[in-house]
């Protein structure tokens, strides 16, 4: 099953632990990550679902393509890493 990992950032102001979860998309594992930790899904996505303008979502090495609909392929040993974006000058 795919992992979702969210950066140390995150966790000291939600509970979100590293956990496998099922899916063969980043939102099918995204909806199953936060039907289990329903308080980490207003740090990642906004109201509509999508990720966060100051969020990053990363499949393996490489930054999802559907930022909307999450609608990239994960396979059963992809870890989905979710960052908070840098910004700034």
């Amino acid at each position: 099953m795919p992992m979702v990992q969210f950066a140390k950032a995150f966790r000291r102001h939600v509970a979100c632990p590293h956990l496998e979860v099922p899916g063969s998309t980043v939102r099918e594992a995204l909806d199953a990550y936060f039907a289990q930790h329903p308080a980490a899904r207003s740090y990642a996505l906004d109201e509509h679902g999508a990720v966060r303008k100051h969020v990053n979502v990363f499949v393996g090495d490489q930054q999802v393509a559907d930022r909307v609909g999450l609608t990239d392929a994960v396979s059963p040993h992809t870890i989905i890493h979710v960052f908070q974006a840098l910004s700034g000058g």
